[in-house]
């Protein structure tokens, strides 16, 4: 099958062959053509398998079949609002979006494409909501303010597509989402992306969506045929960043991500790994717009090779050229390291994802594989093997065994379970309370960050081998230059990372103010024999 046997405008046809696309994937053929014809979709398909252009192919057809009719348009002192209406859950996936429409859209004459994302000033959105519009891509939050000022019109959308719905709703965007489609035509067109349906999300379309079409191409059960996973054991947190600078200097590795679990991680490791003389930046949603676009601009055009990121940034990050993906603190949600990996091995090209995981992380290494259906193969290092024994973890099977309770425990939760009691609810009346070894937690953040010596590196450990290290050298995106410049080319100024910065000095025990007996400041009555009343 080819573009030209889907029914697409000319137009279209001749900016796909000017991006050198002329074969739809598996998502693309299935979902255009009942796209095309207005019905309503909802989608399942894995990252990179190219979903994007799944919907915003027959969005252009749309604009281009409306362009006739100009009373929507613009009349004189009055504005009117986009045709189309994409809803993503974060910036980058919004800009990705965009980049997709403009490249799709090339040859579409007088496209005009907004872009409405938190962390931007809000005058240019304010004037390109001004004018005429015929596709705009918005997060929920910024667009809703825009609606509760008056700015955005959203009277004549055609078609919203809610872009990982999933993912949407696990950031608490529920609510703002129904306002956004309650502000719609009922008439519109609805298609949802999501990895899943099942819940909250299939809650949601059957609100939203009418006698919507299910495609299912890929799910999170699916192998990844071109990404080869592995696991590497590590003993604490100084072994995990031995293991991890041997991973970096292997001759194989193009561009890396490494997955951490907190934002406060990644600026730490982005720094040790600038240190060590790797172009390394970190990427999480707590940084200003300017920067993170500035950040993934190095990562495209190569300038960086390693970027240290969090799940929620790392969404939309399109880059062909991700050699490896590196899970140095585990994700929260087993669905995330589906998301992860699917960072490398895009565009028909091969992909390494490596975990490094602690035994403390053997709770969610059993739940991902419980979710995918699949074993990540265990692998060792020459010279950095783990002294403890691999931790045990039962082999995944399929979904609803177990009554979808982790491989091992007994159906009903009673009874004791890899170190936590599970007695109808634990401790605190809850299921798995107390001391449930296998709840989601963040990652460590290794011994080595609490022992820094005076020069700012931590001590190397006993695991550290003579690998070879790349040579410190002064670039723009990592290590420190000899005349006190910010060791990130995206650092404007040197943030203060002090651990008791904004707490005022805690007064000592027994000094001037402090009570002089008793637990209320109010003096103990003293014993006069016997019990004390």
């Amino acid at each position: 099958m080819s573009f030209e046997t889907l029914g697409l405008d000319p137009a279209i046809l001749k900016s796909l062959q000017d991006a050198g696309y002329d074969t739809p994937t598996d998502v693309q053929a299935r979902a255009i053509p009942p796209a095309l014809a207005g019905r309503d979709l909802m989608v399942s398909s894995s990252t990179g398998s190219g979903k994007t252009a799944s919907f915003v192919l027959p969005a252009l057809q749309r604009i281009l079949a409306a362009r006739g009719d100009n009373t929507k348009r613009r009349e004189k002192g009055m504005v009117y609002g986009p045709r189309i209406l994409v809803l993503a859950p974060t910036r980058e996936l919004a800009m990705q979006v965009d980049k997709a429409a403009i490249t799709y859209g090339r040859h579409v004459q007088g496209l005009r494409v907004a872009t409405v994302v938190g962390g931007v000033p809000y005058g240019g959105q304010l004037k390109a909501l001004r004018g005429p519009l015929d596709v705009l891509i918005a997060t929920p939050g910024r667009l809703l303010d825009h609606l509760n000022s008056g700015k955005a019109i959203l009277e004549h959308v055609e078609m919203l597509v809610l872009d990982e719905a999933d993912r949407m709703l696990d950031m608490g965007f529920i609510d703002d989402i129904r306002y956004i489609a309650d502000q719609l035509p009922e008439a519109r067109q609805t298609v949802m992306y999501s990895a899943t349906f099942a819940g909250h999300v299939g809650r949601l379309a059957q609100d939203l969506l009418r006698e919507p079409e299910k495609i299912e191409v890929a799910s999170h059960t699916d192998t990844h045929e071109n990404i080869e996973q592995r696991l590497h054991w590590a003993d604490n947190g100084a072994h995990k960043n031995a293991l991890l600078d041997h991973i970096l200097t292997e001759r194989d590795m193009e561009q890396a991500v490494v997955f951490t679990s907190t934002q406060r991680d990644a600026d730490w490791l982005a720094d040790r790994l600038a240190d060590m003389g790797h172009a390394a930046a970190a990427l999480h949603g707590g940084m200003p717009q300017g920067r993170r676009t500035r950040v993934l601009q190095g990562l495209r055009n190569r300038q960086l090779r390693v970027l240290v990121a969090t799940d929620v940034a790392a969404r939309g990050i399109d880059v062909p050229t991700i050699s490896h993906v590196i899970n140095y603190g585990l994700p929260m949600k087993a669905e995330d390291y589906v998301h992860r990996i699917g960072r490398t091995g895009r565009a028909g090209r091969n992909g390494l994802a490596v975990t490094l995981a602690e035994r403390m992380d053997t709770g969610m290494i059993r739940r991902i594989q419980q979710f995918t259906t699949q074993n990540i193969p265990v692998a060792t290092i020459a010279g950095l093997e783990p002294k403890t024994p691999e931790p045990r973890i039962f082999a995944a099977r399929p979904e609803g065994k177990f009554g979808g309770k982790p491989f091992g425990g007994r159906p009903n939760g009673g009874g004791f379970h890899k170190g936590g009691f599970h007695n109808k609810g634990g401790f605190g009346g809850h299921k798995g309370g107390g001391f449930d070894r296998d709840a989601a937690r963040p990652a460590p953040r290794g011994e080595g960050f609490a022992t820094r010596g005076p020069d700012g590196f931590a001590p190397r450990g006993p695991f550290d081998r003579e690998a070879p290290r790349p040579e410190r050298r002064d670039n723009p995106f990592g290590n420190r230059a000899q005349d006190g410049a910010p060791r990130h080319a995206f650092d404007r100024a040197p943030a203060d990372r002090g651990h008791n910065a904004g707490f005022a000095p805690r007064k000592p025990a027994g000094g001037p103010g402090a009570p002089k007996g008793g637990f209320g400041g109010k003096p103990q009555r003293p014993r006069q024999g016997g019990f004390s009343r």
